[in-house]
Order: structure tokens, then C-alpha cells, then sequence
């Protein structure tokens, strides 16, 4: 190994896990955001997080090898994302709307996970980031991710009719390991109201890599999903699944539809409707109100296998919505598994993916 080779290894081993460890953070803020913890979570942020600048700093001033530019890209890019994410997160009180704030300060989190994501066929703290973590150490796994060419066409995430997060337009994750003589599970995961599927992918590609499933996150054609017409935004996630089908080996009788906050809704509105084609629904933090049940197909209903959850802290939807959608739903012969937890507000719970996937593969 050249002096040359060492200093770039020295570079890359504070520079990797600094970036790793930003982006643990800022998923940890994203899991357990509310009002009441926000100035408690950007304390333990900035605690975590003071290795990252000097890392990336030295980085920039160092002389990478020609033939990594590839990899210092992909890095710098990543924790420069990080970076501002945290910074931005660490003022969010400052801000008129504290709350919203901290809710773009973690759009970060998805940047850097995108512009990370082509290392981790070739660096195995990458690689076991976007794996589940009981599943890091598994032999098998590792096996089939090594074997695969995440060069290939159709494989991988990437963004269809636009870049990501374009109205009306979808991001899409399939497996590298992809092989098209089986069929293979679909979820559908539909952002909240401010967000995009762009976005919203990178809540899913983690348990897609690691359990052998193919994800669709589809982006409202306008500023949120179209509740009160679902005639506008049902056909062009029809459309998609259609589209993705026609190229992957997608299997039929398994297709997950879910969704955060609006999102959650929207999966009511479309799962419950005659003529739907997925076999199961996850509404996470989702309103609900009986008068959808006007418009649900009661044969459809029956026997609908339908995984709630919610949290006790939300303060946009009180769980007393989403109780009473068990309530409804069960009544009306629906299969409903209820999750609510009790240390989550109005948030995405990455940490349920893993029940509700056991649930839908079963």
C-alpha cells in the first residue's frame, strides 16, 4: 500500500461512518419528532454530529485518487446532505414554525441516502446501513447482494417521468439480486402531504433490499393526494403498478398499498373501493371518517386484511380516528390488525416496516 493509498483509507474511515452516523441521527429525529421532544432531539443531535464537518472538510482539501473520483462524489455529496440537514434541524426553534421546520430539515435525510446508495455494493458499512438490522449478519443475504450487478438495467432505485419527486411521477426500488422466474411482493408507499415519493422510497428500500421486494412511491399530481377526487390520482397509481408489471415479475397476490398521514388516508379512499387490485392495505397515521364506508365496497371489505397504525402522541389525527377505524372496519368484516404506539406522534414509523412486512408475507 503507497503513502498515497493510507491517506486516502484514513479519509474514507472518518469520513464513512461520520456520514453514517448523521444519517442514524436524522433518522432517529424523524422516528420520534413531536412538539414536545423537538428541543430534546436537537440537543442529542448536535452531540452526535460534530465529527461530520471536519470529515468532510478534510476530504475536500485532499488529493483522491483519480480513479475514486466516482467514490469521493458519492460521499461528499451524502454528507454535505447530512450536514445541512443537521444544521438545519439544530435551528428549527428559531424558526416561526418550529415544527415545519424541522420537518424540511430532514428532507436531508433522503438526498443523502440517494447519493450514498451506489457505495454500498462496495462498502459493507454502506451495504449493512441499507439492510435490516437482524439481518446484517446473515450468510445467504450477503451472498446473493455480492453476486448481483447493481450496474445492470432494471434493478436498483430510479425515477420514472420525471426527476425525483415530479408531480405525478414515480420513484421505483427493485432488488439487484432481481431475477424474473419468480414473482416478486409489491408495496405501494404514498408520502404525507408535504412530501414526495422521491422521498418517501428511501422509508422502504432498506426492507425491500433485504427481504426481496420490488417498491413503487408514487408522487401526488398535486400538492397532496386528491381525497376528494380520487378519479385524478387512483388511475396513475393504477397505471403505474401496470407499467411496473409489464417489466418485473411483480407477484399478483401480494401487492401492499400504504401510506403516511394523507397518504393513509388516500390508502383508504382507493383500498376500500370496488375494482382495487391490492390485496393488502397499511394506512399509517391516516384520518379516517365513516363517510368513507358510503363509498366502500362491503364484498370487498369483507376479508380484507387491513394493518392500522397509529400513534398515541399524534397531534394532527388523534388515535381516537384510528380506533374508530378498527372499530368500523372490523364491523364490517374487515381483517384488522391495530398497532398503536405509544412514543409516536404525527411521524413515519420505520421501525414498524419490519411488523407490517411479516404481516403482508405471511
Amino acid at each position: 500500500m503507497t503513502i498515497g493509498d493510507e491517506q486516502t483509507t484514513d479519509i474514507m474511515a472518518a469520513l464513512v461512518p461520520a456520514t453514517l452516523r448523521g444519517l442514524h441521527a436524522l433518522e432517529f429525529a424523524g422516528r420520534h419528532l413531536a412538539p414536545a421532544t423537538l428541543k430534546e432531539l436537537i440537543g442529542a443531535i448536535g452531540q452526535r454530529s460534530g465529527d461530520l464537518a471536519p470529515a468532510l472538510a478534510a476530504s475536500r482539501t485532499f488529493a483522491w485518487p483519480e480513479r475514486l473520483g466516482p467514490v469521493r462524489d458519492c460521499l461528499e455529496r451524502s454528507a454535505e446532505a447530512v450536514k445541512e440537514g443537521i444544521a438545519a434541524f439544530i435551528v428549527a426553534l428559531d424558526a416561526p414554525q418550529p415544527m415545519i421546520a424541522a420537518y424540511r430539515a430532514l428532507r436531508g435525510y433522503a438526498r443523502a441516502a440517494e447519493a450514498l446508495y451506489p457505495l454500498a455494493a462496495h462498502l459493507r458499512p454502506v451495504s449493512q446501513f441499507f439492510l435490516e438490522a437482524a439481518s446484517r449478519d446473515d450468510a445467504a443475504l450477503a451472498e446473493r447482494l455480492s453476486g448481483s450487478d447493481p450496474t445492470r438495467e432494471g434493478v436498483g432505485f430510479m425515477h420514472v417521468d420525471g426527476p425525483a419527486g415530479a408531480r405525478g411521477a414515480f420513484s421505483l426500488y427493485v432488488p439487484e439480486y432481481y431475477a424474473p422466474d419468480r414473482a416478486w411482493p409489491l408495496v405501494v408507499a404514498m408520502h404525507g402531504g408535504s412530501g414526495n415519493g422521491g422521498a418517501f422510497l428511501w422509508s422502504w428500500v432498506r426492507e425491500a433490499r433485504t427481504r426481496g421486494l420490488i417498491v413503487i412511491a408514487p408522487t401526488a399530481r398535486g400538492s397532496t393526494w386528491s381525497l376528494m377526487e380520487p378519479e385524478i390520482d387512483g388511475p396513475n397509481i393504477d397505471s403505474m403498478v401496470e407499467r411496473v408489471a409489464a417489466d418485473w415479475n411483480i407477484d399478483r397476490s401480494k401487492q401492499l398499498l400504504t401510506g403516511m398521514s394523507d397518504g393513509g388516508t388516500f390508502t383508504y379512499v382507493l383500498g376500500l373501493k370496488a375494482g382495487c387490485h391490492f390485496t393488502h392495505l397499511a394506512p399509517i397515521a391516516a384520518a379516517f371518517h365513516p363517510m368513507l364506508m358510503t363509498f366502500a365496497d362491503a364484498d370487498r371489505v369483507r376479508g380484507l386484511p387491513i394493518h392500522i397504525v397509529h400513534g398515541t402522541q399524534d397531534w394532527m389525527f388523534p388515535p381516537e380516528i384510528a380506533q374508530d377505524a378498527e372499530r368500523t372496519l372490523a364491523q364490517a368484516g374487515a381483517a384488522v390488525v391495530y398497532r398503536e404506539i405509544a412514543d409516536l406522534s404525527h411521524t413515519y414509523p420505520r421501525d414498524e416496516n419490519a411488523a407490517i412486512l411479516d404481516w403482508f408475507l405471511c
